[in-house]
């Protein structure tokens, strides 16, 4: 990749754009503004998420050395930084499963109910949360077991249901999230530093909101189940249909004098790739932050709006980058193959290009992982359908299998950056020359 990315080089310059808006969610660089002041008595750091890693690094390093602090983090396997892997700081950090929670997950959420003993209320409690803690951060429901939640994650995750859904359920059936950890740590003060990856940046939703007030219901977890006709055991149905797991909510006096920081958003991120668009000489539009949907149905729509771009100057001026973040789904059917949201919206978007001559893009997981492979993304370039043709690769077909993964693969085309050690949600950029 080129120093500096030009319009005669758009695979350079759309992941140019990528890691910009990686860079502007890395937690050392976003954190240090909205650390407190150090407490009277103790300060213990719990947390959960993709970024958990690299956000207790973080923190373990602007913290003054001569103040005490210790706690536990978890993350997702692999997502450790290498520096703090290679020497440990102050803060432990363990790994455990994403996006289905395993005994891992569930042991270190466990120890973080039991740290959580004994705290006053001259202690502090910073808590690192971010996209993925719903699954690292997994402790059922009394009456449930983990093989439970597995089995429900895994319905949820192959639905198609929003993210907001998916949460509200995991909440009702979880002792931990919605709010209940922060519970357990009164009468000590939380602070809660968020790294968001859901549309709208709503706090009660980012892994779940172990640490703010719950407003949804145990009504509504069991209408998002019967919705996408979810069966659960008799026991998680009992719980919600009694009310027996019903989440704190806002109003709480165990809530009372918390704080909650969103540290890096979506929205900062495509902020950031506009921002270099345009030092290259390129005009750049944001269409949201919050885009959510069927990935093949957005990945049409931004199809289409690249299109009337490329041949019409119509609604934006070419040159120009189309920006977008969110979260999209992926509704599994049949057996499903080897693809994530990312790859999915951007094989969708090249059989709906066909071929489009000005047109190249990109799509891909902040994370660094597009569904459970080990690529971020991938892009296209107008030539993506005649190269996949030579090689007798059938767009459609791997679209209805949901394998964009295989599709990619042996084009080159997917976009590989390993773990990020951030997550700011679905980035794609598509530029029209």
């Amino acid at each position: 990749m080129s120093a500096t990315p030009t319009l005669h080089d758009p695979r350079a310059l759309l992941r140019a754009l990528y890691d910009a808006a990686v860079a502007r969610a890395q937690p050392s660089q976003v954190m240090q503004r909205f650390l407190p002041p150090r407490p009277k008595g103790r300060t213990l750091v719990l947390g959960a998420g993709k970024a958990g890693g690299a956000m207790a690094a973080a923190l373990d390093a602007l913290w003054p050395r001569e103040a005490p602090i210790s706690g536990l983090v978890v993350t997702r396997y692999g997502h450790v930084p290498l520096a703090y892997r290679e020497q440990p700081g102050r803060i432990e950090v363990v790994e455990a499963a994403h996006p289905v929670p395993d005994d891992a997950g569930q042991r270190a959420a466990q120890r973080i109910v039991e740290l959580t003993r004994g705290l006053t209320a001259d202690d502090l409690v910073l808590c690192l949360i971010s996209g993925g803690g719903s699954a690292l951060l997994s402790l059922p429901a009394d009456g449930l077991a983990l093989a439970d939640k597995q089995r429900i994650n895994q319905a949820l995750l192959a639905s198609g249901a929003a993210i907001d859904e998916m949460n509200c359920v995991r909440k009702h059936l979880s002792a931990i999230k919605g709010g209940r950890l922060a519970a357990r740590c009164a009468p000590a003060r939380v602070v809660t530093l968020l790294i968001s990856d859901v549309p709208g940046d709503d706090p009660s939703v980012i892994a779940s909101g172990p640490t703010v007030p719950d407003a949804t219901t145990c009504a509504d977890a069991l209408r998002i189940l019967q919705r996408y006709r979810i069966d659960v055991p008799a026991a998680a149905r009992a719980g919600l249909e009694s009310g027996a797991f019903e989440t704190p909510k806002p109003g709480d006096a165990r809530f009372a004098g918390h704080a909650v920081h969103l540290i890096a958003t979506p929205q900062q991120s495509l902020e950031a790739a506009a921002e270099l668009a345009r030092a290259r000489g390129l005009a750049a539009h944001i269409l949201s932050d919050e885009i959510e949907g069927e990935s093949r149905d957005v990945g049409k729509v931004h199809a289409a709006l690249a299109r009337a771009v490329a041949r019409h100057d119509a609604p934006f001026a070419k040159p120009c980058v189309i920006l977008s973040g969110g979260e999209t789904t992926v509704t599994v059917t049949g057996k499903g193959g080897r693809g994530g949201r990312a790859s999915e919206f951007l094989l969708a978007c090249a059989i709906a290009l066909r071929g489009e001559p000005r047109v190249s893009a990109l799509a891909a997981d902040t994370d660094g992982i597009d569904g459970i492979e080990d690529n971020a993304g991938a892009i296209i370039t107008p030539d993506t359908l005649q190269r996949a043709a030579a090689l007798g690769l059938k767009a459609q077909a791997y679209l209805d299998g949901h394998d964009a993964f295989s599709f990619f693969e042996p084009l080159g085309d997917l976009v590989v950056t390993g773990p990020t050690f951030t997550n700011v949600n679905d980035f794609r950029a598509l530029l029209i020359t």
